[in-house]
C-alpha cells in the first residue's frame, strides 16, 4: 500500500495522534476529545505534557505518515500566511508528492482543512520536530518540499521566505542550517557553492572535503527514507543531492581539488 492509502485509510489519525491525528481524525469526522485536548496543551507549551516521548518513539509508518501530512498540512498553513494560492504552487504540490490522480482530491480535502484550521502552524511544526529531532536531515528534506511549492511561481516571497525560517528554527535547526537550506533553495545557478556546503571561503580544503562528505552522508535518499521520509519523496532528494554535488564539484574546480 502506498503511503495516501495509508494516510486516507480512516485510521491513520488515531496512529498519529496529537494534532497531526487531530486533524485526520476531524475531517473523518471522528477525532476523539484525547486528541482535541493534546491539540490546546500544544498552542501553549513548547514540550507539552505526555506528548514528546510518544512522538520521538513513533513508529516507522507513523513518522512517514507524520513527513507526508506535514508537509500538506505546513505547505497548506504557507499559503494561508501568503495569502493566496497560485495554480503553479497547486502544481507543484503534486509534483513533490507524486499523487496518484484518483487519491489527489483526498489529498486536496486535507490540504482544505488544514487552511480552514484556526491554529497557527507552530503545533504541528512542534509535533513533526519532536518526532525528527535526532533526524535533521529528514527535517531539511521536508523544508526543502516546502520551498520547492514556494518558488513555483517564479519566486519565494518575503512572507514565505520568513514563515520557512519559523518553522526551520521550531523544527531546531540553527542559523547556520537554516542559511544552508535557503542557499540550496534559493536559484541553483546564482547559489553561493560554500553556502550550499555551509563552509566559508577560507576554510580549509580538508574542511571543505569533510562537509561536503557528510552532507552526502546524511542526504543520501536511502538513509533519509530509512529514518521516516516516504519513497515517494525519492525524487526530491535525489535533486538536493545533486546540488550538494554540483556545488562541490563547483568548489573542487575552483581549488583544483583531487
Amino acid at each position: 500500500m502506498t503511503i495516501w492509502g495509508k494516510i486516507l485509510g480512516g485510521a491513520a489519525g488515531f496512529a498519529l495522534g496529537g494534532p497531526l491525528g487531530a486533524l485526520l481524525g476531524g475531517l473523518a469526522g471522528h477525532a476523539v476529545d484525547r486528541m482535541r485536548d493534546s491539540t490546546r496543551e500544544l498552542e501553549d507549551r513548547t514540550e507539552p505534557i505526555g506528548e514528546s516521548e510518544a512522538d520521538e518513539g513513533a513508529d516507522d509508518n507513523t513518522r512517514k505518515i507524520a513527513f507526508t501530512i506535514g508537509v500538506i498540512v505546513l505547505g497548506a498553513k504557507m499559503a494561508k500566511a501568503d495569502g493566496t494560492v497560485t495554480r503553479d504552487e497547486i502544481q507543484a504540490f503534486r509534483q513533490v508528492f507524486h499523487v496518484p490522480p484518483d487519491e489527489m482530491k483526498n489529498v486536496g480535502r486535507v490540504f482544505n482543512q488544514a487552511r480552514r484550521d484556526a491554529r497557527g502552524f507552530e503545533p504541528y511544526a512542534r509535533q513533526i520536530g519532536r518526532m525528527f529531532r535526532n533526524n535533521p536531515a529528514v527535517l531539511e528534506e521536508l523544508l526543502d518540499g516546502l520551498f520547492h511549492i514556494a518558488r513555483a511561481d517564479g519566486e519565494v516571497r518575503e512572507a514565505e521566505l520568513q514563515y520557512l525560517e519559523q518553522v526551520a528554527f521550531i523544527f531546531g535547526l540553527d542559523q547556520s542550517a537554516w542559511e544552508r537550506i535557503k542557499a540550496n533553495n534559493m536559484g541553483a545557478a546564482g547559489s553561493d557553492p560554500y553556502e550550499i556546503l555551509g563552509v566559508s571561503r577560507d576554510s580549509s580544503d580538508a574542511d571543505v572535503k569533510s562537509a561536503y562528505r557528510q552532507l552526502v552522508r546524511e542526504n543520501h535518499p536511502d538513509r533519509l527514507v530509512s529514518q521516516g521520509m516516504p519513497q515517494e519523496f525519492i525524487e526530491m532528494a535525489n535533486e538536493k543531492l545533486a546540488t550538494i554535488n554540483g556545488a562541490y564539484e563547483q568548489i573542487r574546480k575552483q581549488r583544483g581539488l583531487s
